[in-house]
């Protein structure tokens, strides 16, 4: 059956990723295995060349990829930021976030369209064998680039994070890669990513509880996210719907305490909080299935 809408989930720092204006990483494609080797050659020297750069010039070259819209050259360079080893500042972590969210992001959304593809040339052996395969290479790209963030993150990130609000904040991304994962997966290998994924964004939901207002929108962020798991990953609509209206009710009830800063944000996630329980509860209701992808 057709699917209505889509479910929404949410990126700290990117505005883009909450109204679903992702836009693909500007990469290369060569046609020829020689090509392949002066890209690669390419990439080595980037790599070198970015080791040898401080902390702030990664980061202005991050700020510029991200305004040429080069998500590949932003993530490259946030990961060398991370890799100097030191706490990131806000503005840091956002950058780190919303770099790899667009990188993955424009793989999921291929591996969407070729998988849709593949189903139907189910009756034609040729076509469908050319969508396997591609769909298999668009696959190992998307792992490659989750693994990268889950290292990112178990090595640096989340255990250099002094403050609850990065801490939650990293095992909500490490959650989010490895739903990613799992959308993938298959076996005994999805049942390992699903298993992690729920593990990370449980921690992150008890800190949250203790050391996060209600409104704060990395809190409401997460609780998005973990719902959308809930749905999509675990199949489980109810519990789903639960966490996501028993945030957004808790961030209502204490709408006092948002300061000026965060106002925005709090409110727009709130209302994608609002927007999935209805398309969730009309979808229950209806018996219409799955929900749509998450943008996150």
């Amino acid at each position: 059956m057709a699917r209505k809408q889509k479910t929404v989930s949410f990126v700290a720092g990117e505005t883009a990723a909450l109204t679903g204006r992702t836009r693909p990483p500007l990469d290369s494609h060569p046609s020829a295995s020689c090509g392949t080797r002066e890209l690669r050659g390419d990439k080595e020297r980037g790599g070198a060349e970015l080791t040898a750069m401080d902390k702030s010039e990664l980061v202005q070259k991050a700020k510029l990829a991200e305004q040429a819209e080069r998500y590949d050259d932003m993530a490259a360079a946030m990961k060398a930021v991370t890799e100097q080893g030191h706490e990131l500042s806000n503005e840091e972590r956002n950058l780190l976030s919303v770099a790899y969210k667009n990188v993955v992001g424009a793989r999921r959304s291929s591996w969407r369209v070729i998988s849709s593809i593949e189903q139907k040339t189910e009756r034609n052996e040729k076509k469908q064998q050319m969508g396997k395969e591609y769909r298999e290479k668009i696959e190992a790209e998307l792992q490659d680039i989750c693994n990268d963030v889950l290292e990112l993150l178990d090595k640096y990130l989340i255990v250099n994070a002094t403050q609850p609000e990065s801490k939650v904040f990293y095992l909500k991304m490490k959650g989010d890669y490895y739903r990613y994962l799992s959308e993938v997966a298959s076996g005994d290998n999805k049942q390992t990513t699903v298993a992690n994924s729920q593990q990370a964004y449980q921690e992150a939901f008890e800190i949250s509880k203790k050391e996060m207002q209600p409104t704060h929108p990395i809190r409401l962020g997460l609780a998005l996210n973990f719902s959308v798991f809930y749905y999509e990953i675990l199949n489980s609509p109810e519990k789903a719907c639960n966490l996501a209206k028993t945030a957004f009710d808790e961030a209502i009830a204490e709408l006092d305490t948002l300061n000026e800063e965060s106002y925005k944000d709090s409110t727009l996630i709130m209302q994608l909080l609002r927007d999935n329980l209805t398309l969730w509860t009309s979808e229950n209701q209806g018996d219409e299935g799955d929900a749509g992808e998450g943008e996150n």
